[in-house]
């Protein structure tokens, strides 16, 4: 049994097959995953797992070099984009774009995990970066 870090399969899966500008989407429960993307879905029930938990935990484990997120973040859930910005720090850029735009990238990414979170527009494309 892992001991450690991510315990999901799936989600610790797709991290360690991760390369240089791979996306990985951490979507709330209503964002549409096409067909043509892995999904992962932790969702439980409303609000289980949380948005920024399952962000959170990523983060443990992903090298993030940049992230996406929704114009509308910032305007309908400010609280949720303030929070997305201290969990991946200064060193992380993060693009606005609109939620259109936002579904568009999405279906590049390499798995979206569906989270319980019912924050409107709570959702991030993480591109990954390199350790060295």
């Amino acid at each position: 049994m892992k001991k450690i870090g991510l315990l999901n399969r799936d989600l610790s899966e797709v991290i360690a097959s991760m390369g240089h500008t791979d996306a990985l989407v951490i979507a709330d429960a209503g964002l549409p995953i096409p067909d043509c993307v892995r999904r992962i879905d932790l969702a439980v029930v409303e609000g289980i797992p949380a948005f920024l938990s399952v962000l959170s935990a990523v983060l443990t484990e992903l090298k993030v070099e940049r992230a996406v997120i929704a114009q509308e973040m910032l305007e309908v859930s400010p609280k949720v984009g303030v929070a997305v910005r201290e969990l991946l720090g200064d060193d992380v850029q993060i693009e606005t774009v609109p939620h259109e735009k936002f579904k568009e990238l999405s279906r590049s990414a390499k798995a979206i995990v569906r989270t319980g979170e019912f924050t409107p527009y709570a959702n991030v494309i993480l591109y990954s970066g390199v350790v060295f």
